[in-house]
């Protein structure tokens, strides 16, 4: 596979055999058609019934709450709650709780150099996208090409290189990797950088593994600069995508982050994510959208279930313009023999220091009330267009190859306008 398509289409391998035994996938009741959360606000307390946790004790030991503590750009100012099905991964091993420093866990492509080390650590849960810093991606003016063996047989790789195109294409690239005598523990890791005469700049990275445990993993990070040929105007996309396997215990997990960036302050964040420890599998998906003119729209929508069908879930959503706008969730839970409870809440703030909150539950519960009460909401993102910028400084000095006098790249107006992205649907059906 050529290292400048764009790496691996689809994670490596299929987390599909650690469903085994799981019932169908949950498909909670749909709300509003889109949802939001706010960062900034106390709701009642929709706590639901004591949940049947039915777990063994090694699992129940093993899941914890967590709070979802993204990347800078996202965990500052956000209040996440965890589902308390949520294990603590990466998977425990003698090996995954060695802390290598920085320079051995992201060693330079230096052409014959020492050897690369192996590194035999599964990317960590709930940690957003890695700044250009932590990836620590070094790219060569010159092509290398090695392989060698250790003292303790096991073998290593190191290459790097060019490829040009049409419009000026350029990648620039640099892979390294290695493996075990008996093949126990491979590693692999690709860097590279992409850029055309229509200003388009990429930095990227992947990486790929196992350990001696059986744990696998996957993880790619990405960030693009482009001109959206629609509006002029400049864009910044960052994205991460992460998943593990443990080689000893039915779990595994996946996520997927993304972030967008225009220079006007329009900006949308998200991720989904989802897991399985043993008997118990959750999933939590998460937006925010900003146009950039005061309009805010946030969401949040997580639930889990056990093997037996105990399920349970919460999601709300908060819309905003100029002090205007609405809050409501819903608190649920359902047990394996068809009973449900739920408590649904709402509020509706009508800007003038009146603020209208509802809301009932299965149980018979219910208010219906105006107070006076200050609206409280963030109308632009805490981490916006400048902040990006200027933490994207290894991207924006992408040199591009230079465009000869009189030529200019070949753009497609044909295509329809693109499309916001929207929070990914239900997983592939491998996993239903």
């Amino acid at each position: 596979m050529a290292v400048c398509s764009g790496g691996l289409v689809a994670p490596p391998f299929d987390l599909s055999t650690i469903r085994a035994g799981a019932g169908p996938w949950p498909r909670p009741a749909r709300g509003p058609a889109r949802a939001i959360r706010c960062c900034c606000y106390a709701r009642p307390d929709p706590t639901p019934p004591r949940r049947l946790l039915l777990l063994s004790a090694k699992a129940s030991a093993a899941a914890s709450p967590e709070r979802v503590h993204g990347s800078k750009p996202i965990a500052r100012g956000r209040r996440r709650v965890g589902l308390t099905v949520t294990p603590s991964l990466p998977f425990p091993s003698s090996r995954s709780r060695r802390q290598p420093k920085q320079n051995d866990f992201y060693p330079r492509c230096t052409p014959r150099g020492p050897a690369p080390q192996s590194r035999d650590t599964p990317p960590k849960r709930d940690t957003g996208i890695a700044s250009e810093k932590e990836w620590g991606i070094n790219l060569l003016d010159e092509a290398v090409k090695e392989s060698g063996t250790n003292e303790d047989g096991s073998t290593w790789y190191r290459e790097s290189g060019e490829d040009l195109g049409e419009n000026g294409y350029r990648c620039r690239w640099a892979r390294m990797g290695g493996q075990t005598h008996d093949g126990s523990t491979e590693w692999k890791e690709t860097w590279w950088e992409k850029s055309d005469w229509t200003g388009y700049k990429e930095l990227g990275a992947e990486k790929s593994g196992k350990n001696a445990e059986g744990d696998s993993w996957w993880e790619k990070w990405k960030e693009v600069l482009h001109q959206d040929e629609w509006s002029n105007l400049a864009r910044l996309e960052k994205s991460a995508e992460k998943q593990a396997k443990s080689g000893t215990e039915n779990a595994g997990w996946y996520e997927k982050w993304w972030e967008k960036y225009d220079a006007k302050g329009w900006t949308e964040k998200g991720a989904h994510k989802y897991g399985r420890l043993n008997e118990q599998s959750w999933w939590e998906r998460w937006g925010e959208h900003y146009d950039g003119r005061g309009s805010v729209l946030k969401w949040t929508d997580k639930w889990a279930e056990t093997d037996l069908g105990t399920r349970w879930g919460d999601k709300w959503e908060e819309k905003f313009f100029a002090g205007i706008g609405s809050r409501q969730g819903e608190t649920w839970h359902a047990s394996p023999g068809g009973d449900r409870w739920s408590r649904t809440w709402g509020e509706e703030h009508f800007g003038n220091g009146k603020v209208h909150k509802y809301g009932k539950s299965t149980t018979g519960e219910s208010w219906d009330l105006i107070v006076d009460e200050e609206t409280y909401y963030e109308a632009d993102p805490h981490y916006g267009w400048a902040d990006v910028v200027g933490d994207s400084s290894q991207l924006l000095s992408i040199q591009p190859v230079e465009r000869p006098p009189g030529v200019f790249p070949t753009i497609d107006f044909s295509s329809s306008p693109p499309r916001t992205e929207e929070p990914p649907g239900m997983p592939p059906s491998s996993l239903e």
